[in-house]
């Protein structure tokens, strides 16, 4: 694949966005001369420290509860060794390729700043890994979020000794198979290599990468399903009025209410009923703002968080120069961990909320629409049992949102006596989103299938256009019928974006704009 950017480690700013591309081969990242000159400069205070004999913890010391104790000259490298594989205790599945292959991106960003001690030989192996897709195997559990993710970043550079697994070509094999198609040999590490690899946050920020990018498409392709819901079921505009949301002035919200303007711009269906009975909505239509927003709001503290860290020094001692080096705690996990949290419980109610409009549309509540969207019910059971589903993700997710950031158990005898569990917050954020997608494919099923009652009048151009697409995947149901199927077809256009492409290409051949005073803030990671 052509790379059309080049990102320089250690010296660019890393976004989310930009370490995603980086790992999808559209972005090549690369260590300019002039950073390694800095990393090298960092390896040699390093192996001063070393010559001198002064007590620096991690270089010449052991590790954790054992710092007091010294390590002579001649076995700092070993040390560097055996911390890898005594640490290298994961557990469980591993972690999907893509989140290693994060992970690798992450540490070497933070790696090359040059203030770790590690030495170029090491970044190379590193990029190398990196730019041959030869994947160090990481399992799932093992990290308490401090000191760092200990478990998980020793698997992932066990192969730079020769031990591990890698996935190279689509095949699992032992590291020592790979070295010798590639003709490699192990690299002994230097004093404090070991540790600098293993001390850090990127098993954490690796989740929270595919955190971000996941959950604003799924922000994103709510707002375009609520607002399909809305016109199924002839819901008000009013609720999103620009006026209203000044009122209470919050980003996420005014952004939502914009765009569900934007969406429902030109739309007949809401001509045709703006002069109707009905008071107001239920809370799932008329609070989309304020439920959406929110979420909308935990997705942006997140993204801001994230690239702080993206662009930190998370081992630990740091190198400042010769005469300083500091063991602090950069590694805690705590900043990402809660802000995980937030956003697992913010992915949780964008599920929920999109399973009681769910619930609404089948109802039978709304003119026109017949109850549990379909006309001859009773031989058929129409759309009831797809909420089922839904509702058994919204509740699987609910049980998930215990905050694991509020939990603490001391390890190392002691000296981490507090730690993050930031890596069981990443983990159980991806999940709830993933059930969360499948939640959002239901409604918009269901939304598409309540639409079609509105015919012949017409929305919007956006949402016409979207229901047009959404028929080209999934047929309208008159009938009961596998609705397994249909249900996959929405999780991959969730997953795939699909909607969201469509929109923003509609929007350009229209000359639409977004009614949104948050654009760039809420669009962009």
């Amino acid at each position: 694949m052509k790379q059309s950017k080049i990102f320089h480690f250690g010296e660019d700013h890393l976004t989310a966005g930009i370490a995603l591309a980086i790992a999808e081969g559209t972005v090549q990242g690369i260590v300019s001369e002039q950073c390694f000159v800095k990393i090298e400069e960092s390896h040699l205070r390093v192996q001063r420290i070393v010559e001198k004999g002064n007590i620096v913890y991690g270089i010449n010391t052991g590790f954790g509860p054992l710092c007091n104790t010294k390590i002579s000259k001649e076995d700092t490298r070993i040390l560097q060794s055996n911390i890898l594989q005594s640490h290298s205790v994961g557990v469980g599945d591993p972690i999907s390729i893509k989140l290693a292959k994060i992970m690798l991106i992450l540490k070497i960003h933070a790696l090359a700043k040059g203030f770790s001690g590690i030495a170029k030989s090491t970044i190379e192996r590193m990029l190398w890994h990196m730019e041959n897709d030869a994947i160090p195997v990481v399992p799932s559990q093992g990290s308490v979020g401090a000191s760092g993710d200990l478990a998980p970043l020793s698997h992932l550079f066990l192969p730079l000794i020769g031990l591990g697994k890698v996935l190279f070509k689509g095949k699992q094999m032992p590291t020592k198979e790979l070295f010798k198609k590639n003709g490699l040999e192990p690299i002994e590490l230097g004093p404090k290599e070991g540790l600098a690899l293993i001390n850090g946050t990127q098993f954490i920020a690796a989740h929270a990468v595919l955190v971000v990018q996941k959950m604003q498409y799924a922000l994103r392709q709510a707002d375009i399903i609520g607002a399909m819901m809305l016109e199924g079921l002839q819901g008000s505009i009013k609720p999103f009025y620009e006026e209203l949301h000044a009122l209470r002035p919050f980003k996420g919200n005014q952004h939502v209410a914009g765009r569900i303007r934007t969406l429902l711009q030109g739309s007949e269906i809401l001509e045709d009923h703006i002069d109707c009975e009905r008071v107001q909505d239920p809370y799932s239509l008329r609070c989309i703002p304020q439920v959406h927003g929110a979420s909308r709001n935990a997705w942006l503290h997140l993204k801001e968080l994230l690239e702080i860290e993206l662009n930190s020094v998370t081992d630990n001692p740091v190198i400042i120069d010769d005469e300083l080096t500091i063991s602090g705690g950069n590694f805690h996990g705590q900043p990402l961990a809660m802000a995980l949290d937030y956003a697992a419980l913010a992915s949780s109610e964008l599920g929920n909320i999109s399973d009681r409009r769910i619930y609404l549309a089948l109802e039978g509540n709304s003119p026109g629409v017949p109850k549990l969207l379909m006309e001859d019910t009773g031989i058929n059971s129409g759309y009831m049992i797809l909420q089922y589903t839904s509702a058994a993700l919204a509740s699987e997710n609910k049980s998930l949102c215990f905050p694991a950031s509020a939990d603490s158990i001391p390890t190392s005898l002691g000296q981490e006596d507090h730690v993050s569990m930031g890596s069981i917050s990443g983990r159980k954020a991806l999940r709830i989103i993933e059930n969360t997608e499948k939640i959002l494919s239901i409604e918009l099923l269901t939304a598409a299938q309540a639409f079609e009652y509105r015919k012949p009048l017409k929305s919007g151009v956006l949402l016409d256009e979207i229901h047009k697409f959404i028929r080209t995947k999934v047929s309208f149901a008159d009938s009961d019928r596998v609705f397994a199927d249909d249900i996959e077809k929405g999780v991959q256009m969730i997953q795939e974006g699909e909607i969201i492409n469509l929109v923003e290409q509609v929007m350009t051949d229209k000359e639409l704009t977004w009614k949104t005073p948050h654009q760039v803030e809420f669009d962009t990671f």
